[in-house]
């Protein structure tokens, strides 16, 4: 290529192995031999401001050198000058349709560059590949690849600093002012590499350089007695809040920054507009949760019925009163005997409420607090339902707020007619591996027992569940290669981990019993709401108080129908 060109350089390195384990194979892009590819700062593909110009690419054996050539942008301006300054001294690639073959090391055998980056931040010796996120998805497909060589102007030596440099070594000789550099954000460098193309830009005015020299990006007042940014400020700065005596970056700079009537010495007002607030990540505030994906397993598969108050009776025909008997000529035949059961469910009510001041309301702008809060609402008031079904909601009776357990009766500790209570006795001294396995074993023979309909679902703990998966055999092999193999070994359709059952407990005649699981098909357990009486959000507008109140609310019941259709596997600990 001719001499109509601002730099050349190293774009990729080939047959050296990246940090990740990846090898670029010679050859690679030599496809891309001659094309001309954007010039990009940062690979910023999201404004076009961003694109400084073109450069062609040359295929060599050792891998593609890339010959730039700046356009006449404000950004290309400052990118030269920074260049030109030394500031900069590094490309990388974009290149996408990358093959990959082979383990360790992956070897890339082919890639189409996309364009051209210079990038601030300090690179490896060799190549470094790093895989690009695309709306979320991990794509190895496109990646941008960073090299460690120099850059080198149109007169083929390496840019140099025309005009006095102060030693890059801080004061104990630890590190340089690159390295402390390269520990900054991207949008601290940005801002840094800015602040210094404008100091040269204004120090080659005042030395007779070019008069009306365009500035970058940020627009600055003219004025004849502004002084330029030193750079023995900006190594002062730099050491200082590396050592951290100066505070953050922004603290240690501005203090070095003025003279002694707190008067800026540089060439940007409002430097302090650099360096950016923090930013949220999503406007609307995320909550710090329980994983309730439980809910909805047990919620959407409850029977739902269209009224609040629930009864059950049932003919008790297992005892021996109720058998069949044989008959002796001329003996009296008896009558048989067996019981009639029954119970009656009468719905509760469950609510959450919720205000605001209008004010506040009308000050949230950034997202619409009232949805915000209202999915909220509902989602605690179904965990809270489905809690006090499961294993009650946890308050002591003489909470006024308790759910009362007669009204939605909880699993756990329902009749033993409806809730088969199965206990495992096991020493103080036993392991984690002991009680995962006589877990296992209690599942298994409590279910000659169970009268509930179908394959129930296993409800229990994730430590529990961690501690059945990793159980092992003599081999040191895994016996349960995933939770599906370990559910049918324990004759359970899918097995869902509840948070709220840690540490549940019940205490039976004195001794504390330890809940480890619940067994149990949903479909078994009845929810009752009369009409009026279903999940309903109220609004309401206090004047007086210039409030705005929010009310979730329900009123039903629950309860086990069907005798023997849940199983609780509870653990007693024992002296030994």
């Amino acid at each position: 290529m001719n001499n109509k060109y601002d730099f050349s350089g190293w774009a990729t390195k080939a047959d050296q192995r990246c940090s990740d384990g990846r090898v670029i194979q010679s050859g690679a892009f030599k496809h891309n031999n001659g094309q001309k590819v954007p010039l990009v700062w940062n690979h910023g593909h999201d404004d076009p401001k961003n694109i400084l110009g073109y450069a062609v690419l040359e295929h060599r054996d050792e891998g593609v050198w890339a010959y730039g050539v700046f356009n006449d942008s404000e950004n290309a301006v400052s990118a030269k000058a920074l260049l030109k300054h030394g500031d900069i001294e590094s490309m990388s690639i974009w290149a996408n349709q990358l093959i990959e073959s082979g383990e360790n090391p992956k070897v890339v055998s082919h890639g189409d560059i996309k364009e051209v980056s210079l990038v601030l931040a300090g690179a490896n010796p060799g190549a470094l590949i790093q895989n690009v996120i695309c709306h979320g998805v991990e794509d190895s497909s496109q990646a941008v690849i960073y090299t460690g060589g120099q850059l080198l102007n149109n007169e083929g030596s390496f840019p140099v600093i025309k005009h006095s440099e102060p030693d890059t070594k801080d004061d104990d000789g630890d590190e340089t002012i690159e390295e402390v550099f390269n520990t900054l954000s991207d949008k601290q460098k940005t801002a840094m590499a800015l602040i210094i193309a404008e100091a040269l830009t204004e120090e080659e005015n005042q030395n007779g350089g070019k008069e009306n020299m365009k500035h970058n990006v940020f627009e600055k007042p003219d004025t004849n007695d502004q002084k330029v940014l030193a750079h023995s400020v900006l190594k002062t700065a730099i050491a200082e809040a590396k050592k951290g005596s100066g505070g953050s970056l922004k603290d240690a700079f501005m203090a070095h920054a003025t003279d002694s009537e707190n008067t800026l010495v540089h060439g940007i007002t409002n430097l302090d507009y650099l360096f950016p607030e923090a930013h949220q990540m999503d406007n609307t505030p995320t909550f710090i949760k329980r994983d309730d994906s439980w809910v909805g397993n047990l919620m959407g598969k409850v029977k739902k019925l269209p009224f609040g108050r629930i009864a059950s009776r049932h003919a008790d025909i297992t005892a021996d009163e109720a058998r069949a008997k044989g008959y002796v000529t001329g003996a009296e035949k008896t009558d048989e005997v067996f019981s009639l059961l029954k119970r009656a469910t009468t719905p509760t009510t469950i609510y959450k409420k919720q205000s605001f001041h209008r004010d506040n309301i009308i000050d949230i702008t950034d997202f619409d607090v009232i949805s915000w809060v209202k999915g909220e609402m509902r989602m605690m008031l179904d965990e809270e339902i489905a809690r006090a079904m499961l294993v009650g909601d946890g308050r002591g009776s003489a909470d006024a707020d308790k759910i009362d357990p007669l009204n939605v009766r909880p699993i756990y500790t329902d009749a033993d007619l409806y809730s088969i209570k199965y206990k495992i006795e096991l020493a103080s001294t036993a392991t984690d591996n002991d009680k995962a396995k006589a877990f296992i074993r209690a599942a298994v023979k409590s279910r000659k027992t169970y009268k509930g309909s179908g394959n129930p679902t296993l409800y229990t703990t994730q430590d529990l569940l961690a501690d059945m998966l990793l159980l092992e055999d003599s081999t040191g092999r895994r016996i349960y290669n995933n939770i599906n193999d370990l559910a049918t070994a324990m004759l359970v359709k899918e097995i869902v981990v509840v948070p709220v059952m840690e540490g549940v407990t019940r205490d039976v005649s004195g001794d504390t019993r330890y809940l480890m699981g619940i067994i149990v098909n949903p479909t078994d357990y009845s929810v009752g709401a009369d009409k009026g009486g279903q999940v309903t959000m109220f609004d309401d507008f206090d004047i007086d108080f210039n409030k705005q109140k929010y009310l979730i609310e329900t009123r039903c019941s629950g309860a086990l129908a069907q005798p023997y259709s849940a199983i609780v596997i509870e653990l007693d600990v024992v002296s030994g």
